[in-house]
């Protein structure tokens, strides 16, 4: 089984990476490297962000990365959070200010208005120098109040037009079949497969 090296401290994204990795690899994070520097997100897409960690990760520790950077596109809000998800309220990556951020900034809007999609990229990048770069989303709309405790970041405002839930409000495993980043790894390891990595 290949060992892989998850590029976030992020522990949400972690449990969630190694649930939907089980029995395809040996999983650690970056919390298994307190030294790593932290990594400056510089790209102006998902892919480019998630392109700077897996390759510095991959570097860093010699092992396979798995690099993800997702986030939120807003139609009515031209695609923002976007690249900024996590720092829509400042530099503090704080959930809860940004869910009221992003409530402030939809005040307005009518509900059929506001569709939007969560985005994943996830980039594998093997020190060999293979790579792997795929993307997954999911589509819903942006709720006028958070709902459910399950998730994290924008989970609790993003609704599930077809489940009539936000996506706080499922359990692990419904959310881990339609969510972006399981759609995404879902690609990754068809990848894998046809690569034989």
């Amino acid at each position: 089984m290949k060992s892989i090296v998850l590029a976030t401290t992020n522990e949400g994204k972690r449990k969630e990476l190694e649930t939907l990795l089980a029995g395809a690899a040996t999983v650690y994070s970056l919390r298994d490297y307190p030294d790593c520097p932290e990594i400056e997100e510089t790209g102006e897409t998902f892919v480019a962000n998630a392109r700077i960690k897996a390759e510095y990760v991959a570097e860093y520790t010699g092992l396979p990365a798995l690099a993800d950077d997702s986030g939120l596109a807003v139609d009515a809000l031209e695609g923002a959070p976007g690249v900024y998800s996590a720092r829509f309220a400042g530099e503090n990556k704080d959930d809860e200010k940004n869910n009221e951020k992003l409530l402030r900034s939809l005040a307005e809007v009518p509900r059929e208005e506001r569709t939007a999609r969560f985005i994943c990229a996830l980039v594998y990048k093997d020190p060999n120098g293979d790579s792997i770069e795929v993307e997954g989303t999911c589509e819903g709309e942006i709720a006028s109040e958070p709902k459910g405790t399950n998730g994290f970041g924008y989970d609790p405002l993003m609704y599930i037009p077809e489940l009539q839930k936000t996506l706080a409000e499922l359990s692990s495993e419904e959310k881990n079949h339609i969510s972006h980043r399981s759609k995404a790894l879902q690609k990754l390891k068809e990848a894998w497969g046809r690569s034989g990595s």
